[in-house]
């Protein structure tokens, strides 16, 4: 289980953050045509996978980043 979240690139907002179990699915999905959030559709743009402490415990989070269509 892996911390998801989806950023607009230009203005760094945070679109969603959520928890997934299918990492593969899920980047492979925004990779299609488009991604619809309330704020609109939105193309994908390129992902990290960023590493970060807490709790005294390294976590993982997969931050991808989108532009508005």
């Amino acid at each position: 289980m892996m911390n998801v979240v989806f950023v607009e690139t230009l203005s760094g907002t945070e679109l969603l953050q959520m928890v997934s179990h299918d990492m593969a699915g899920l980047l492979a999905a925004a990779q299609g045509e488009s991604v619809t959030f309330p704020l609109g559709h939105f193309k994908y743009e390129f992902h990290n996978l960023d590493f970060y402490e807490e709790n005294g415990e390294i976590r993982q989070e997969l931050v991808i980043y989108v532009s508005k269509i």
